[in-house]
């Protein structure tokens, strides 16, 4: 016991205590490397052999095909809508059914004239009249809400009604 209170003692129970410490701090450090270790598993997967820079490298280019790919699904999508906004605009949009009695004859109101058209106001009104002898139908085609031939007093209130803008009551 008398080596310890010597300087060389001293020196050796220093250098002891510094080893121990050292021992200590590596055993600390090995624990934080091997948890490092598993957080860097979870983030580059099983394999754990490609460096940081490798992965970053693969999941940019996974987003970069990513983007593509949905920058294309996109472009699809966008003329799958032009189409079919084309033919929604070409279908009947605005309808109306004017009944009347085209000859006075207190028979009823028989006759009638019916407005079909689309998002354009282009379409059709087709009229019905009927007598008690013979009915006839005469169909007319309607651009912009205007007809090519002369319309009946009757038949311009089917269209007119047709583009009312508060809804296009059937009459």
């Amino acid at each position: 016991m008398n080596d310890l209170t010597t300087t060389q003692g001293i020196v050796a129970l220093a250098a002891a205590a510094v080893a121990v410490v050292a021992l200590l701090f590596a055993i600390m450090l090995a624990v934080k490397l091997r948890r490092l270790r598993a957080s860097q598993r979870v983030v580059l997967g099983a394999q754990g052999q490609r460096d940081l820079v490798a992965h970053a490298e693969r999941l940019e280019t996974g987003f970069v095909d990513l983007r593509d790919w949905v920058e294309e699904v996109l472009q699809g999508l966008d003329q799958r809508v032009g189409t079919a906004e084309h033919r929604i605009d070409t279908c009947l949009a605005y309808t109306s059914l004017v009944r009347y009695d085209a000859y006075g004859e207190m028979s009823g109101q028989q006759s009638s004239s019916y407005a079909l058209l689309d998002s354009q106001r282009s379409g059709v009104v087709i009229s019905s009249i009927l007598h008690r002898e013979q009915a006839r139908v005469y169909v007319k085609r309607v651009r912009n809400g205007e007809s090519e031939l002369e319309l009946s007093p009757e038949e311009r209130e089917a269209i007119d009604a047709a583009l009312e803008p508060a809804g296009n009551p059937a009459r």
